[in-house]
């Protein structure tokens, strides 16, 4: 994985291809965890993600799969 900060762009909002790279999964992956709850924000018609919002979803997705 890449580290966040390498992928920053402006204001710290990530591309979908740029959450799909640090996460390492393709970018149709990521529009299902954006389905699955994965938070955005939208402008316009782009979507991006805010870099401390994936670094807490995937916190709280770890803290999920530890108490199952």
């Amino acid at each position: 994985m890449q580290d966040l900060s390498e992928l920053t762009p402006l204001s710290g909002l990530l591309t979908i291809p740029q959450v799909a790279a640090y996460l390492g999964v393709c970018r149709a992956h990521v529009y299902k965890l954006i389905h699955q709850g994965l938070p955005i924000i939208r402008l316009g018609r782009r979507v991006r993600v805010s870099q401390t919002s994936l670094q807490r979803w995937l916190e709280e997705q770890e803290q999920t799969s530890r108490s199952s």
